[in-house]
């Protein structure tokens, strides 16, 4: 099963792409497709909301997503092979960075035009990706320097 997921916003372009692919796939393709306005005609099921994607992802043999980084980070931990295309309807490019960082990681493919979207999934099928591992979280460690600086700062006065 090939699953798609556009987050909480819309992303029409990606949806109608993958509804055109969906009859020569040969897979089973369900959409998430949030607020976007064009609905599926040929994908096998599609909604717009769940409270949860946890049981698609598990089911999806390939994901497929816009760059939020919340759904790339979902995936990517559930060790699905993942092909994600930024949101240009976004504000700034920030998708872009996130899946230009990924993608030359290795992590996942990253279509950077929907016109290549079926030789993207080709790509993915074949690809040998490398795990995702997260790198450590290190915040409390800047907070508490930044508090031990303040501490120290308010002694001396």
């Amino acid at each position: 099963m090939i699953l798609v997921t556009v987050g909480s916003t819309d992303f029409d372009a990606l949806v109608r792409a993958m509804d055109e692919l969906a009859p020569e796939l040969g897979d089973d393709v369900v959409m998430q497709i949030g607020a976007g306005s064009y609905e599926p005609r040929h994908a096998g099921e599609w909604f717009r909301y769940a409270p949860s994607l946890e049981g698609y992802y598990d089911r999806a043999e390939i994901v497929v997503s816009h760059g939020g980084l919340g759904t790339v980070v979902e995936v990517l931990r559930k060790g699905k092979r993942l092909v994600a295309a930024s949101n240009p309807d976004r504000y700034d490019t920030h998708q872009d960075d996130i899946l230009g960082t990924l993608a030359e990681a290795g992590h996942l493919v990253w279509c950077r035009d929907l016109a290549r979207l079926r030789e993207d999934l080709a790509t993915v099928r074949a690809a040998t990706l490398e795990p995702y591992v997260e790198p450590e979280c290190r915040i409390h460690l800047a907070v508490h320097d930044f508090l031990e600086q303040r501490m120290r700062s308010k002694r001396r006065r």
